[in-house]
């Protein structure tokens, strides 16, 4: 019976024993805090720092999740790439609005983000497909994503008859039907984990072309 209490997600806590996150120590902006957080992230060797967890959802309101790599950031906001035929794209074209999550547990912390997504120039998406391995590039053909195939097999033959039309070394066309997408925040909360569940909650709100800050109970 010990290792079914073992098991038991009703027993685990965690104490966390962290820094107090005060209002004065924010930075300006939400994309300037999460600069600092990310770089923080990535200097504590949190495995795939830029790994995080993306809602969407039907206009009558069904949602969806997966996690996705982030893969840039600016004062705009959260960019990632995906098949524009597959069900987040599907979701986000007939429903902009998004929430991600960068779940750092090892740091205690979390970024919630919410926002509306739009489609990133086309010259964007190609900049960063030549930047990706080429076993990348042929991935992004040879999977229709989100769609149902009747085996693991026919991905491997689909990817086989790529490799052999564009060998390595070679230019790999960019995906019409691939690309990026932009969330630009509205909201941005940075939770900072404590002891007692008395955890640091302080969310940005988009103001006007200003920001406002407000701290939430935990």
């Amino acid at each position: 019976m010990g290792h079914v209490t073992d098991l038991d997600p009703a027993a685990m806590r965690e104490q966390y024993r962290t820094t107090l996150l005060a209002e004065e120590d924010l930075a300006t902006t939400p994309m300037g805090q999460f600069a600092r957080w990310f770089k923080e992230a990535v200097a504590g060797g949190l495995h795939e720092p830029n790994a995080m967890v993306v809602a969407t959802a039907t206009p009558d309101g069904r949602p969806s999740t997966r996690t996705v790599l982030l893969k840039s950031y600016d004062e705009h906001g959260f960019v990632f790439f995906t098949n524009y035929a597959s069900r987040k794209a599907a979701e986000l074209t007939a429903n902009p609005y998004a929430s991600l999550l960068f779940p750092w547990h090892q740091l205690a912390r979390q970024v919630i983000v919410t926002g509306t997504a739009s489609r990133v120039p086309r010259a964007e998406t190609e900049r960063y497909f030549r930047s990706r391995p080429h076993g990348s590039q042929l991935g992004a053909w040879a999977s229709a994503q989100s769609t149902v195939i009747a085996s693991r097999a026919e991905l491997t033959v689909r990817y086989e008859e790529l490799a052999t039309r564009y060998p390595e070394g070679g230019d790999v066309p960019v995906p019409e039907h691939w690309g990026g997408f932009r969330v630009a925040p509205q909201t941005v909360e940075f939770w900072q984990g404590h002891e007692n569940r008395l955890h640091d909650r302080l969310r940005y709100v988009a103001d006007g072309a200003a920001w406002r800050v407000e701290r939430l109970a935990p």
